[in-house]
């Protein structure tokens, strides 16, 4: 299937394969505590942003639906214009993850998240069934809009592909120039499945490196904006994490400029299989 082409603006979304649409930029907020998370959540709101990316795992859910729900109230703006995505953290049984689910929900005091991942592949094969046909359950009760993985592989995209179930909207991955994963990139873009990069900056690895420098000279761009445009440009939804609000805004001041298909070629042979944190995608 097609690459998605960029979106032109900070609201703008792309289509994904259940019908439903997710905006392509968006606030991760891993590694932050309440506090952050709160005031975070509710910058990047004012600045434009419409999509946030929580979990379990971060301990921060109910910051987040704390900072949307203000931000509405304050501003009169719909929860339809916000994307809210969270993740089950532990693959366990079908019984489980529907708790785990609504647990999230009350935690975040929501009626239903916008997109709702499996955290991991970490469990084996039958305990990623029996989680997977719980997502697709609830998905049928509303309690999601969009179900999708984070940190599958492409045997465990492929293992979808084999069972005819319906598939993940996203695959939420380590990418980046540096990090480009091309089997699992190949797998979900053949399939339609949407990439989603959860550390889109590398956790600031490489900004010293030559090329991404030399490249956002040429943009009078920096060097976190070079890298978070090239996901864009390869259709890639990104979530780079920030607590400081400079960056929180500067991060998403890169709908202005085009990487040319010659500097983007550079970039694209940086990969060097980066690994800037949680790397399980080969899990049994």
């Amino acid at each position: 299937m097609p690459i998605p082409k960029p979106v032109a603006s900070l609201t703008g979304r792309l289509q994904m394969l259940d019908g439903q649409q997710i905006p392509q930029f968006g606030l991760g907020v891993y590694e932050m505590s309440a506090q952050e998370t709160y005031d975070c959540v509710k910058y990047a709101l004012q600045v434009g942003y419409r999509h946030i990316d929580t979990a379990e795992r971060y301990e921060n859910e109910e910051a987040c639906g704390r900072a949307i729900r203000d931000f509405m109230k304050e501003t009169g703006t719909h929860r339809s214009e916000i994307f809210l995505t969270s993740k089950l953290k532990i693959n366990r049984t079908y019984e489980l993850a529907m708790q785990d689910l609504r647990g999230s929900l009350k935690r975040a005091g929501e009626t239903y998240f916008d997109l709702y991942l499996v955290h991991s592949a970490v469990g084996g094969r039958e305990v990623r069934k029996k989680v997977w046909k719980a997502l697709c359950d609830a998905k049928e009760e509303g309690w999601v809009h969009s179900i999708g993985v984070s940190n599958f592989g492409a045997k465990h995209i492929q293992e979808f592909i084999d069972q005819k179930v319906p598939l993940p909207t996203i695959n939420q991955i380590d990418l980046h120039p540096f990090m480009r994963h091309p089997e699992i990139v190949k797998i979900c873009e053949d399939n339609g499945i949407l990439l989603e990069a959860w550390g889109p900056l590398a956790r600031a690895m490489r900004f010293n490196h030559k090329t991404v420098k030399s490249v956002a000279q040429k943009h009078s761009k920096d060097v976190a904006q070079i890298m978070l445009r090239w996901g864009l440009q390869h259709g890639f939804v990104v979530i780079p994490k920030s607590v400081s609000p400079s960056r929180i805004k500067s991060n998403s001041e890169i709908f202005d400029f085009e990487i040319s298909s010659e500097d983007m070629k550079e970039l694209d042979a940086l990969d060097e299989h980066l690994v800037t944190d949680w790397d399980v995608v080969d899990v049994e």
